[in-house]
């Protein structure tokens, strides 16, 4: 789902909160990519409280398992920062969202820290690989995303921007969007586009093929 969702996104991509688009069609409205995000986000995240789940059971890890069953919920509550965000048009809810992933992801490295210091084998490249990205993920969301929503908020405080309603906001995104090509218009969006187009993608369908961890006990067993 999360693959199908980031594909249909990258073939209609939209800036959500300025509603600009790059074809001029209902399917590129806010309204619809927002729901496909949405939808798609929250499988991507089920993927890993599956995966955090098995590979904490396998470790014994307390913390691991009562992780794996919070990050769906917490990152259900990134997405409603998100819809407040698109219908208010308030970048205060980006921020809020994007710091809820970023902590959620260095919680979910600590997580696998353990499991990556007694795995064994693919096992043990499969979690070290893992735990780059998330620290990959966490450097770019705190230096580089997360400054970039709250730099708009301020200015946008600054100026004294009105916001919408929430009901102003539902009736917005169904009806309006921009349609354009300008570098100027799209060139801070291309940064986080092109990694979550990209890598995140093939993150998916690596957890799908991730190596079966062998439980701590079974391991001692045969050794």
């Amino acid at each position: 789902m999360y693959v199908l969702g980031c594909g249909f996104r990258s073939l209609l991509p939209r800036a959500d909160v300025q509603r600009i688009v790059l074809y001029d069609s209902f399917l590129s409205s806010v309204l619809v990519g927002r729901t496909v995000a949405t939808i798609a986000e929250l499988c991507f995240v089920a993927q890993w409280a599956l995966l955090l789940n098995e590979l904490a059971r396998t470790r014994d890890s307390t913390f691991g398992v009562r992780l794996s069953y919070a990050i769906v919920p917490v990152i259900a509550v990134a997405e409603v920062c998100s819809w407040y965000a698109v219908l208010s048009t308030n970048y205060l809810g980006n921020a809020l969202e994007q710091s809820i992933w970023t902590l959620t992801a260095f919680l979910v490295m600590l997580a696998l820290l353990p499991g990556l210091l007694r795995a064994r084998g693919t096992q043990r490249l499969f979690l070290a690989a893992v735990v780059v990205l998330c620290m990959g993920f966490v450097a770019f969301m705190t230096t580089v995303d997360v400054p970039m929503y709250m730099a708009r908020w301020v200015e946008d405080e600054q100026q004294g921007r009105s916001y919408l309603s929430l009901a102003e906001g539902l009736a917005d995104v169904t009806q309006r969007w921009t349609v354009t090509h300008s570098w100027l218009a799209w060139r801070e969006e291309i940064a986080w586009m092109s990694l979550y187009f990209s890598i995140a993608v093939w993150m998916s369908i690596a957890v799908a093929h991730a190596p079966q961890p062998v439980p701590l006990r079974t391991r001692q067993r045969l050794a």
